[in-house]
């Protein structure tokens, strides 16, 4: 994070800063207790959000897990404590959700109309509002306990119907995992490279997001960077799982240097704090211009400040977004929109075989067979490992189809990231397909998943 965002807070303590204390500093300072007389267990965290109602080996005791499988992955595990497990780790389907990291980087396009009304916003400082909103609306489905497929090196995913909205991802990079992404209206282009480095730290493990975002509106002319917090996902053996995301978000406008910074509450003891989000827009000469606030999990709203960040008299808080309503007890706290982003009822024509949707294991998770979803997950991964001889024996390199990486290289508060950009070829390929009467339109179900760029070589 830059550091000097931490000077541009109103001075005097004032406003709505005066909550957040020092807690900003404690990056997951929830109630943590060791659990003892569990043997073998020393030092091991369980993290009750809720806070001291129940003692620690009781809550230990919860979560998804079974006794004897939270026995066998602690074994497992533990000798990776301190180490970035990003891809070094096999795990069980139990843990998954029938969808892959491309598909939750999808889900960001949920509520795009926030970036319509930046785009058509005249209020130079109103368009930092509606765009931060936008990228705190994701965080509802970021804190969502189970884990996505990793995609396949090749696997993309598309969404040509959401508002007018396109959308493609595909996995450039298998060691390291990295996932690039284009989306574009009539309004805005968005683009992302996305890597995340871990570390595990037994019970839980810290993810810091090391890629590169940015958005351009279109009518307004400017370009937008994210710098987003990290997020810490707690009690991931034993206990309940729960994801906090504590730190700084910071929106900079890079052609009139306007910035937002906003602070994620840790979570804190009783559950104080959680989902809450506090801050400002800054003009670029760093005065507070209209503080911001609300909780990820709900909704965020506006006021306009004076410079030491206090509400203008005569003004109200307006509501900027507001989460939309969710199914009811959906077995992975699936939104609707998360529905539709696996549904093939709503996959383009001609979908690409390497599309997230066609996956056998995530298909197979879908449906319930959990037995079938470990045993295609596994297949995948052994063809996606006998295409990576059959490059290395050729001596020939991975080339993404719709992306292409740039010279350039973006550091982040935690490492640096090789930057992909869109190639413009899938453009090229989506306008031919929905412009022609002489493709034969396929049955998507009919589709076998092919992310591949040789033959399936397992056999050999």
């Amino acid at each position: 994070m830059d550091s000097s965002s931490k000077d541009q807070k109103p001075s005097g303590g004032g406003g709505f800063f005066s909550s957040l204390a020092s807690s900003i500093s404690n990056f997951g300072s929830a109630m943590q207790k060791s659990v003892n007389g569990l043997v073998g267990y020393e030092g091991l965290e369980v993290i009750n959000p809720d806070g001291g109602t129940e003692d620690s080996e009781v809550e230990a005791q919860k979560g998804r897990w079974k006794q004897e499988d939270r026995d066998g992955y602690w074994k497992i595990m533990h000798k990776y404590i301190g180490a970035d497990v990003t891809s070094l780790v096999t795990l069980p389907v139990l843990i998954f959700e029938p969808m892959s990291m491309l598909q939750k980087m999808a889900e960001i396009m949920e509520y795009s109309y926030l970036l319509d009304l930046a785009d058509e916003c005249e209020d130079p400082h109103m368009r930092l509002v509606y765009a931060s909103c936008w990228f705190i609306s994701v965080y509802y489905a970021m804190q969502r306990t189970w884990k996505p497929f990793n995609p396949i090196l090749g696997e993309t995913y598309e969404m040509t119907n959401h508002g007018g909205v396109t959308f493609i991802a595909e996995q450039v990079s298998h060691h390291p995992p990295i996932g690039a992404a284009h989306a574009e209206s009539e309004h805005f282009i968005y683009e992302i490279t996305s890597k995340v480095r871990t570390k595990f730290l037994g019970n839980s493990v810290d993810v810091y997001p090391v890629g590169r975002t940015r958005l351009t509106l279109k009518k307004a002319g400017v370009e937008l960077e994210l710098v987003p917090p990290p997020s810490k996902v707690n009690n991931l053996i034993f206990g309940r799982t729960w994801v906090d995301s504590p730190g700084e978000m910071v929106v900079t406008n890079l052609t009139t240097g306007d910035k937002v910074v906003l602070y994620f509450q840790p979570c804190g003891w009783f559950g104080a704090g959680r989902y809450e989000v506090d801050g400002y827009v800054y003009n670029s000469a760093e005065e507070p211009k209209i503080l911001m606030t609300g909780k990820w999990s709900e909704s965020m709203s506006y006021q306009p400040c004076d410079l030491e960040g206090e509400p203008l008299p005569g003004t109200q808080l307006k509501e900027a977004w507001k989460l939309a309503e969710a199914p009811k007890n959906d077995k992975y706290q699936y939104t609707h929109f998360a529905h539709k982003l696996n549904s093939f009822e709503t996959a383009p024509k001609n979908l690409l075989a390497s599309d997230s949707r066609l996956r056998p294991d995530r298909y197979a998770l879908e449906k319930g067979d959990m037995s079938k979803a470990g045993s295609e997950k596994s297949s995948l991964e052994e063809r996606q490992r006998a295409e990576k001889r059959a490059r290395e024996t050729k001596g020939h390199q991975f080339t993404p189809k719709w992306f292409e990486q740039s010279s350039d290289v973006f550091t982040t508060p935690w490492g640096e990231v090789e930057v992909y950009r869109n190639n413009g070829k899938y453009a090229e390929h989506r306008a031919a397909i929905d412009s022609s009467d002489s493709i034969e339109e396929v049955d998507v179900k009919s589709i076998e998943f092919n992310p591949w760029q040789y033959e399936d070589l397992t056999a050999e």
